[in-house]
């Protein structure tokens, strides 16, 4: 009767027009938001966690120096 390939194609084509109809709804896009908003937010703690580590590295490694320094 069909070929596997029409099946296949036909439920390609199906689930392309929903994933089309789903995306444009509201809820959708305010999903998308509420979701590249945590990203982003996520990112900025990871910069701000990264930059604390930093510090702390240059502030041990000033400390070494100076104790160093002292030494000597």
């Amino acid at each position: 009767m069909f070929s596997n390939k029409w099946v296949a194609f036909g439920v390609g084509v199906a689930a392309g027009v929903a994933a089309a109809a789903i995306i444009r709804t509201p809820a959708f896009k305010k999903a998308c938001v509420a979701v590249a908003e945590k990203g982003l937010l996520l990112k900025q703690e990871a910069i701000a966690f990264a930059e604390a580590i930093k510090e702390d590295a240059q502030d041990i490694a000033a400390e070494a120096a100076y104790n160093q320094a002292q030494r000597t």
